[in-house]
Parts: C-alpha cells; sequence; structure tokens
C-alpha cells in the first residue's frame, strides 16, 4: 500500500512545474523556476553605447558578463526609480542549442509555486504593452491571473537574438 502511494506521489510531482512570481507595475509575472540561477539586489551595470533602451548594461558575474534587460522598459510601462526591494533574476535562456545567462530587472520578487499543466491557460489575444509571442500562458492562484513568461522568446527576439556563428 505504501509503495502504491508513494508512485503515485512521484507522479503527482513529476506533473508539476514550478514558477518564480515576480511585480511589474503591481503585476504579478512568473518564470519557470529551472531557468532561474540566481536573484541579487540591483547594482549598478556598465551601459553598453547604442544598445536598445531596455538593455540597460551588463553586469560581472563571477567572471562571465551577462547582459541585464530592464522589464519595465521592455515592456513599454512606465518606469520608476529602481529601489530597495529592486532585484535581477538571473535566467539560463536556450536560443537552439545554445544557453547564454542574462539577468531581467524586476521590481521585486514575490515567491514560488508549483502547479501542473492543466492549470496553465492559454493566454488571450488581446491588445497589451506585452507580446503575446512573449507568453507562455495564464495561472489562476488565489483569484489573481500570473502572466507566465516565456523566457526564450522573449530574451531572444529583436536585438537580443543570439546570433549564430558559422564558418
Amino acid at each position: 500500500m505504501a509503495r502504491h502511494r508513494d508512485r503515485e506521489i512521484d507522479a503527482m510531482n513529476a506533473e508539476l512545474e514550478q514558477f518564480l512570481t515576480f511585480l511589474l507595475a503591481d503585476e504579478e509575472y512568473a518564470v519557470d523556476i529551472l531557468r532561474v540561477q540566481e536573484i541579487r539586489v540591483w547594482t549598478p551595470v556598465t551601459r553598453i553605447p547604442n544598445s536598445p533602451p531596455y538593455l540597460k548594461g551588463v553586469l560581472n558575474l563571477r567572471g562571465t558578463i551577462i547582459p541585464v534587460i530592464d522589464l519595465r522598459c521592455r515592456f513599454a510601462m512606465a518606469q520608476r526609480d529602481y529601489g530597495p526591494q529592486t532585484v535581477v533574476v538571473v535566467v539560463k535562456v536556450m536560443s537552439d542549442n545554445l544557453q547564454r545567462t542574462m539577468g531581467i530587472v524586476v521590481d521585486s520578487v514575490e515567491e514560488t509555486f508549483a502547479v501542473t499543466r492543466e492549470h496553465i491557460m492559454a493566454a488571450p489575444h488581446v491588445g497589451s504593452n506585452i507580446d503575446a509571442e512573449f507568453v507562455r500562458g495564464l495561472i489562476s492562484i488565489d483569484k489573481k491571473m500570473i502572466v507566465l513568461l516565456d523566457v526564450d522568446r522573449l530574451l531572444n527576439s529583436d536585438e537580443l537574438a543570439i546570433e549564430h556563428i558559422t564558418e
């Protein structure tokens, strides 16, 4: 009996996906927790000339130079000064078989949670500041809607795309 119950728990855990939530302009967003490498307090970055406004600059993360993107700016939201709650969420981004590390500036980190895939709803096709291709889906928890972002699409679009070098 105990083995059967353990297998049921293992199957249920295998179906769960975990997410990290954060705030941007009082709206809650989430990313796959498996993509989060670390969360850092905001520190000034080195600006890169002629870069898009949402690319705040680069950060030296233990010898690795990572680009840092301000999601408020990327999503055409009103800007605000960075404060003590402002953090950089360092995420792993995939493009084809290449992986790179990037930082995203958010207002604050909220919590982590786990849901089954059945709880992830398709994003509606409505006008907004966020391009629908960046939205993986919506999750309803405790009477609130959380926008689940697709970090691969979000951080590989436009000027941020990884360029494949061929010889």
